[in-house]
């Protein structure tokens, strides 16, 4: 993957770290109107894998960089959660929530890049 910005390098790692499942990242730079520079997506196999992945996220954020979400939403229901970074929006879903919400296909004129897992 191409040189990136530190804090979606540490988005990236958190999740790793969790082993979590198809980190896609999608560039919505040139994508008019978008939200937010960049979507992470990934998913985890179990209510607890996506919380954990979130979490891992939010400690790799915060102890790297010292950033912390603008907002973060759905955290403890086990089947998604976003955490909103401003430039960085991170999704976390449950397998088949994200199979649900197919968020690689609302967002198809964005540039997608797939992270190897480790």
């Amino acid at each position: 993957m191409a040189v990136q910005p530190p804090l979606l390098e540490a988005v990236i790692e958190g999740l790793q770290e969790v082993k979590g499942h198809r980190i896609t990242v999608l560039d919505l730079r040139e994508v008019p109107h978008a939200v937010a520079a960049w979507f992470v997506v990934a998913h985890g196999t179990s209510r607890t894998q996506v919380e954990a992945l979130a979490h891992a996220v939010e400690d790799m954020t915060r102890d790297r960089l010292d950033e912390r979400p603008w907002s973060k939403q759905g955290l403890g229901n086990g089947e998604w959660a976003i955490l909103d970074y401003s430039d960085v929006v991170v999704h976390v879903f449950h397998e088949e929530a994200r199979t649900r919400y197919a968020l690689e296909e609302l967002w198809g004129d964005a540039a997608v890049q797939s992270v190897e897992e480790v």
